[in-house]
């Protein structure tokens, strides 16, 4: 996220807490909440797409040649 997201007081979460859900789940935007001017928890909208990493790159990387093989340099895996 580029932008600061949006903070709010543990107390004044507690009083509005239904209206504050309603108001992530509209914007889409993380609600930060925090107690004495830390950070303790991020509200965040619920994402119906679940993502699986498996697979995710798949179709976008190219092989040419031969991966296998030597490639003609010297090195110490030692080193």
């Amino acid at each position: 996220m580029n932008r600061k997201s949006k903070q709010i007081g543990a107390g004044e979460f507690k009083a509005k807490c239904l209206k504050l859900m309603d108001e992530v789940q509209a914007s889409r935007e993380p609600l930060v909440i925090t107690k004495h001017g830390k950070p303790i928890v991020t509200v965040m909208p619920y994402n119906e797409k679940r993502t699986i990493p498996f697979g995710c790159m798949k179709d976008s990387v190219e092989i040419t040649g031969d991966i296998v093989g030597p490639i003609g340099e010297r090195w110490d895996a030692e080193g």
